[in-house]
């Protein structure tokens, strides 16, 4: 059948069989509904393609401003002290405006792009325990495997937490031998061989529920002699091959070998899926003295071989890369990163042998936990004959330290400093003080007038004073 059997010509004198004559099949009609269909679809897809390329687009300008505005509320907040997240996100969104030109498009949506922790509750991994973060700040102690599962003295830690404003518990998930204290959700043979289960970490999470107790994993990082001794090629060898360890018997996996970081992020992942809200790492540095002997041992440096041994600034790099590394990792989780520092790191800055310098692991976690116990200060530190008769001056001191280098980041990590709750009775008689209530109440009222709100106790025995008000 010809298209032009529709409109027959009066020039051709044949005559149409009226067998054949009956509806007709009006293919004009149809191309041109077709036609019109694909052009439809063509719009609403260049449409849908346009929209998503503005969002990109705005999306980069949102990231672009913001690095900007961030600098700008820097600057403001060392000369006011006022300036807040909120202010700086305003300054972020109006500076470019392209919000206002994309009606259809949020600016949530384009937040959400850039803050991965601000996604709904359904794309993070919900572990069943529901436990807010503390509206007045975490204030909290450390408890060990042996202070969680000794009944009484856990009870009366618990007790304390119901009668005060503590509210918190740093809890040992990993040790300082490598010991994974409980059974965690995990499938990785290196962690589960690692398991002592000594704490029902179940049952004591659900505890932590009940109380709306704050539940932070301290994992032990790279000191862990369990694992060296177990894998030497994750450690430092002597030039004997034997593993390397300190004066106390310690030995620490090489911050520079990667699987390293997997398995530990897998144990604050497992952490993580247990309930925890915050994973903590501890010993997240190289030895102490490192820049006098590190040159003499075996180990390899992977991706930062081209420094050299001697790099001060490769060990830094890598403290730093690891704990980025984790933070990434861990961000499908909804939980916060924190680091646990020496305090001498903001006087220094850059420490030449452990690898921990301020500004780059404060760019790289959530909280900074600075140990900034009054007995760890040497004769003489901040004008202070022997510091640890001072808690008050040694703790204010510090905390003007912290706050000056905190004014010049672009954004701070949350301060939670470590306080003493211990005497130092392994120092020189008449170079230490009988520390009781009055000296811890000197420490947290030097960190609250300081601008803080967070602070963390220590005492290895778990054994924490009564009689202070714990703001």
């Amino acid at each position: 059948m010809k298209d032009n059997q529709s409109n027959p010509n009066p020039d051709n004198k044949k005559t149409l069989d009226p067998k054949n004559e009956g509806p007709k099949f009006n293919w004009k009609l149809v191309l041109s509904l077709l036609t019109a269909i694909v052009l439809g679809l063509a719009l609403i897809f260049g449409i849908r393609t346009d929209w998503y390329g503005l969002a990109n687009e705005n999306n980069q300008d949102q990231t672009a401003s913001s690095d900007n505005s961030s600098e700008q509320n820097a600057e403001s907040t060392s000369e006011s002290g006022e300036a807040s997240d909120e202010d700086a996100s305003t300054e972020a969104t109006g500076s470019e405006g392209d919000s206002a030109q994309l009606p259809n498009v949020s600016t949530e949506a384009t937040t959400l792009l850039n803050q991965p922790k601000n996604l709904p509750s359904k794309f993070q991994y919900d572990s069943g325990y529901d436990i807010a973060y503390p509206e007045d700040g975490v204030k909290g102690i450390y408890l060990s495997a042996a202070g969680a599962t000794d009944q009484a003295l856990f009870d009366e830690n618990m007790a304390l937490l119901d009668e005060t404003n503590l509210n918190s518990v740093v809890l040992d998930v990993k040790d300082d031998y490598g010991n994974i204290t409980m059974d965690l959700p995990s499938e990785d043979d290196t962690v589960n061989n690692n398991e002592i289960d000594s704490i029902d970490g179940e049952g004591i999470m659900q505890t932590f529920e009940d109380k709306q107790i704050y539940p932070i994993a301290r994992i032990t990082t790279f000191k862990d002699t369990n694992l060296a001794n177990a894998d030497p090629s994750r450690t430092f060898q002597t030039a004997s091959g034997e593993v390397w360890t300190n004066g106390g018997g310690d030995a620490f996996l090489n911050p520079y070998n990667k699987d390293n970081w997997e398995y530990l992020v897998e144990v604050a992942k497992s952490a993580a899926r247990a309930g925890y809200k915050d994973i903590q790492f501890d010993y997240v540095r190289f030895p102490e003295g490192f820049e006098t002997f590190g040159e003499t041992l075996t180990y390899d440096m992977g991706d930062y071989a081209e420094y050299g041994k001697a790099s001060t600034e490769a060990r830094q790099m890598v403290i730093a890369d690891f704990l980025a590394y984790a933070r990434e990792e861990l961000e499908p989780y909804g939980v916060d990163v924190s680091a646990d520092i020496f305090g001498y790191v903001t006087d220094v800055v850059a420490t030449p042998g452990i690898g921990q310098n301020y500004n780059m692991i404060a760019e790289n976690v959530d909280v900074i936990s600075s140990m900034i116990y009054p007995s760890h200060w040497g004769p003489g530190y901040f004008g202070l004959d022997y510091p640890d008769l001072y808690p008050y001056e040694v703790v204010q001191a510090y905390m003007e330290k912290e706050n000056a280098l905190n004014a010049e980041l672009e954004e701070s990590p949350v301060s939670r400093p470590w306080l003493q709750d211990f005497t130092a009775s392994y120092l020189a008689e008449g170079t230490y003080a009988e520390y009781g209530a009055a000296e811890v109440q000197e420490q947290i009222d030097a960190v609250i007038e300081s601008g803080a709100n967070e602070y963390l106790l220590w005492d290895a025995s778990n054994t924490y004073t009564r009689g202070v008000d714990y703001k």
